[in-house]
């Protein structure tokens, strides 16, 4: 077998690693497909078990002439450590090489979050088209800004998942881990309402939220679907699902939850990956200090 069948194969492995015994979600398998593909495709006829951490290094300085951003950079480096731990773990490699490798610096973003007022606007107000493609975006509003499901949690929801007698959703994350999450009663309501008119139009599947011809939504959908609405209340230039799970975590921490609780309800392994929520609060306690102390 050439270098060239040997790196295939050895990712092929990998992937299906990251699929079957992971549980790793399409999006991240898919992720790490490209950024290793582009690495490996970088080694030419070098077989990835013949790398060291300069040759990795030297990649990632090829990235960066290329004008590839910091941040996108770092995924890749994830990646690389992951694939390289990987081969030692399989006893491919004696050490990891990536290992080594360090993460470029990059400056700290804050979550993008649409304001308080901007989100009562876009669902107080009849903003949404009275059949059931409207109703179906407007669902799709409520449980992402309500529940802080992420993108593809929600197009994985099932009929089952909703229990309205407890008032709670079953959502399955990250690893296929289970956790459940409240459900208001104006969001419980409309989902009754939508759950009737979907029976219309989805006969043949089981997922709750569907197309206008009754199949399952595919996370381009469900962006555009989110895009558009956000659209008419805000100027942000991200207008994303995960937009509206970092609306969530933001509105929660403003109006006094604990940030515990806001990490279980997101779903969070650590509580390090909710604490960048502690960052947009802090920018508004800056914003209400400035105009309300008597010496500024």
């Amino acid at each position: 077998m050439n270098n060239n069948s040997c790196n295939e194969e050895l990712l092929k492995t990998f992937l299906n690693y990251l699929e079957f015994e992971k549980k790793s979600s399409k999006h991240t398998v898919i992720s790490y497909q490209n950024d290793l593909s582009s690495f490996v495709s970088h080694l030419g006829n070098r077989s990835v078990l013949d790398v060291n951490s300069k040759d990795i290094r030297g990649w990632i300085s090829t990235l960066s002439e290329e004008g590839i951003a910091s941040r996108s950079i770092n995924r890749k480096i994830v990646a690389i450590r992951s694939f390289f731990y990987f081969l030692q773990r399989e006893g491919k490699l004696q050490n990891n090489v990536a290992r080594k490798v360090h993460s470029l610096k990059t400056k700290k973003r804050l979550p993008n979050f649409v304001e308080e007022e901007k989100m009562n606007i876009l669902l107080d107000e009849n903003i949404f088209a009275n059949n059931f493609s409207g109703l179906r975006d407007r669902v799709v509003i409520e449980l992402l800004y309500t529940t802080g499901v992420r993108r593809a949690e929600l197009a994985n929801l099932e009929l089952g998942s909703v229990d309205f007698g407890e008032g709670s959703i079953k959502v399955f994350g990250k690893r296929s881990k289970e956790r459940i999450v409240p459900m208001l009663p104006e969001c419980a309501s409309l989902l009754r309402k939508y759950i009737e008119e979907r029976a219309k139009v989805a006969e043949n599947n089981t997922f709750l939220i569907v197309t206008d011809k009754g199949a399952k939504v595919y996370d381009k959908f469900l962006y555009r679907i989110v895009h558009t609405y956000l659209g008419d209340v805000t100027t942000l230039k991200k207008r994303s699902p995960h937009v509206l799970r970092h609306t969530f975590a933001t509105h929660l921490l403003n109006n006094g939850a604990d940030i515990n609780d806001i990490k279980e309800l997101l779903g969070h392994a650590s509580l390090a990956a909710t604490q960048v929520y502690t960052h947009n609060s802090f920018e508004k306690l800056k914003k209400v200090y400035k105009q309300s102390h008597p010496r500024n």
